[in-house]
């Protein structure tokens, strides 16, 4: 069996060795040649799948180890009877640490309180549902659009104007579509754009395109008012370096770069080839994760709940090195600067999930223990202590 897969999967070997042999091409680059005699397809978000690629190939699964499906033809994989597979929710909790970063690094600008704060989250699935989970959690007041699961599932969610009209801080958090009344091809014009309220925050982890990139420089270069933080660009690895200058946070689409995400979407794809050929999984993702480098982190009682947000979240992912990174590639001809995109993604240092941080708390503090909940830390509970008075 022959398997061909991006070269930035990782625990490609660990995971898919045994099932034949892999041949590794950056994904961009990934054409018909290089998929002509393959059997499984293993991609991630950078390649297009569709009749162009796979058409006359002996492909017969394709898994992509990302959340979105936006670049694949789900109705040519069905015509063509190729099974697929992607790996939902693997991460999703690293795109909510990425906002919790840019959010405490706005705070720190802007010199507010987040919780005086009202946040949209726009579009409720795997990470906007998490994210609204967190922020809630925190006591902060979130309102959530998402049109789909309103339609289906009735519950409280609000329009998009209402969003835009009430919210300080707006999340993006929608998949990527282009046609009928939900499309969310440039959701955000320059109409939308414009009437954000004053002061407001757009954070873009979606897709680039669901942001009229265009528009949104311009709106940034009118209205000083307004901050921005992009993980995601229009025509990526192509970006807009005026629009990037106008930004508090940019970052090469790595929002959901954490090592555990990464490596989850990898152990979904392989339960689900597993599935497909019938086979049962012999591997897990725990034997494989590495351990995290922090530990453990210990509280007082008497610790500040504000400096004790910020140094567990910090403390695990901090986006303004991915920031500072970003910049520094910004340099060179359009060539360079594209390259420079995907150099940046394919070398990604390690990073991990704040979720199952082991906190320990010396006494009792509702307001800490609520922090820890609210961001999916583990609270250790003090060890009872002879009564020695």
């Amino acid at each position: 069996m022959r398997i061909v897969a991006d070269e930035n999967i990782p625990l490609l070997d660990a995971f898919f060795a045994g099932f034949g042999e892999i041949s590794r091409y950056p994904g961009r680059t990934l054409d018909r040649a290089a998929v002509a005699d393959a059997d499984i397809l293993l991609v991630r978000s950078v390649t297009k799948v569709g009749r162009q690629l796979l058409e006359g190939s002996s492909v017969r699964f394709v898994g992509t180890c990302t959340i979105g499906t936006d670049h694949l033809d789900l109705d040519y994989l069905a015509e063509a009877g190729i099974q697929w597979s992607s790996a939902p929710g693997c991460n999703a909790r690293g795109v909510v640490d990425y906002v919790l970063g840019s959010l405490l690094t706005l705070a720190e600008i802007e010199g507010v309180d987040l919780n005086q704060r009202t946040y949209g989250v726009v579009g409720a699935g795997q990470v906007g549902g998490r994210l609204t989970n967190v922020l809630r959690g925190l006591g902060w007041n979130v309102l959530v659009c998402d049109p789909p699961r309103q339609a289906a599932e009735g519950g409280d969610y609000i329009s998009l104007e209402e969003v835009i009209e009430r919210c300080d801080v707006i999340s993006l958090h929608t998949p990527l579509t282009k046609t009928g009344d939900l499309a969310t091809w440039h959701l955000f014009d320059r109409v939308r754009l414009e009437q954000l309220k004053p002061g407001a925050w757009l954070i873009n982890a979606a897709r680039g395109p669901v942001v009229d990139n265009s528009a949104l420089r311009e709106v940034l270069l009118e209205r000083e008012d307004l901050q921005a933080v992009l993980d995601v660009w229009e025509k990526e690895p192509h970006v807009d370096v005026e629009l990037a200058e106008l930004c508090v946070i940019g970052t090469p689409h790595i929002a959901g770069y954490s090592l555990d995400g990464r490596q989850r979407g990898t152990a979904q794809i392989y339960q689900a080839l597993c599935a497909h050929l019938g086979e049962a999984p012999h591997l897990t993702l725990d034997q494989l994760l590495p351990k995290p480098w922090l530990a453990q982190v210990t509280l007082d009682a008497a610790t500040d709940p504000a400096w004790a947000l910020n140094m567990l979240c910090r403390g695990v992912y901090d986006p303004r090195r991915d920031d500072a990174d970003f910049r520094r590639s910004l340099v060179g001809d359009a060539q360079s600067q594209r390259l420079a995109f995907d150099v940046l993604r394919k070398h990604y240092p390690a990073r991990r999930e704040i979720e199952g941080l082991p906190v320990k708390i010396n006494g009792q503090s509702a307001a800490l223990s609520r922090i820890v909940q609210a961001l999916g830390a583990v609270s250790i509970n003090d060890e009872v202590r002879p009564n020695i008075s």
